[in-house]
């Protein structure tokens, strides 16, 4: 008979489970939407910062399968708010239910759903499910990152130069005036920029070297929890941006090198 897993392994792959079945049945019911005709349903901290009824309906499915499988738990979600549950355990999870809305409203295939959970100490698990090219990104602590269920790794440039850096901006014009300076800076350092709206993806793609490192501020926990963990995972660095001035918190991950690199460059 062989060994048994250890037992924290056993509770870890089982939320696993759950953030995938979760981040899949929402990705479902968005994808089905996706090219039916939409309207924004409200404005949010800016007239550019939207949320629809496919970002609802996605973060009620999430919900109800976590009040089914794991009752108790808290839930902080982007549309709902928190939930701080009942359970000794104090298992939090993190859910966007639709990363990317602007893209979604518009048409362009690049959207995510992403799902994590935490304990005191951090992560344990997440997942970010890219529903329109059928890609599962997902990690636990202390495993690999996943695509597909297939080990991946981040990039290992070193060289500023050279490296492909993902990127978002803010939703208010005081933000975004402040972010065009520090791209400007950084524009001429890179081999070139990308910003593609959805910050959980853009963080899936640097964990398997799509992108060779990310920065952003203004990104709340459930943009960035499972993305995180997922860099983290594929042996990249993820370090804290200060707020100053403007321009609020953020997050850089890449390796080690080009984390460095971003930092001196106050970005």
């Amino acid at each position: 008979m062989g060994a048994r897993a250890p037992a924290h392994l056993v509770v870890t792959d089982e939320l696993l489970a759950v953030a995938l079945e979760a981040a899949h049945s929402a990705g479902a019911l968005l994808l089905e939407r996706f090219h039916a005709p939409r309207e924004a349903l409200r404005a949010k901290s800016s007239p550019t910062d939207l949320v629809t009824e496919s970002d609802l309906a996605a973060e009620r499915t999430i919900r109800e399968l976590l009040a089914r499988e794991r009752p108790g738990d808290a839930v902080l979600g982007e549309e709902g708010g928190e939930d701080s549950g009942s359970s000794e355990g104090r298992v939090r999870w993190i859910v966007d239910p639709l990363d990317g809305t602007i893209n979604y409203l518009f048409g362009i295939p690049q959207w995510s759903v992403s799902v994590a959970c935490e304990d005191g100490e951090g992560t344990l698990a997440g997942v970010v499910f890219d529903a329109v090219r059928d890609e599962t990104f997902s990690a636990v602590r202390g495993g690999p990152a996943t695509v597909n269920g297939e080990p991946v790794t981040g990039s290992e440039q070193d060289e500023l130069a050279q490296a492909l850096v993902a990127t978002g901006f803010g939703y208010s014009a005081e933000q975004r005036a402040a972010q065009a300076e520090v791209l400007t800076r950084v524009l001429s350092r890179v081999r070139d920029i990308r910003r593609a709206g959805s910050a959980a993806l853009d963080l899936a793609w640097t964990a398997c070297a799509r992108h060779d490192a990310f920065f952003e501020r203004g990104v709340k926990p459930w943009d960035v929890a499972a993305g995180a963990l997922l860099c983290r995972s594929a042996g990249l660095e993820t370090r804290t941006l200060d707020a100053h001035g403007v321009l609020p918190s953020g997050m850089v991950a890449g390796p080690a090198p080009l984390v460095s690199a971003l930092l001196a460059l106050d970005v």
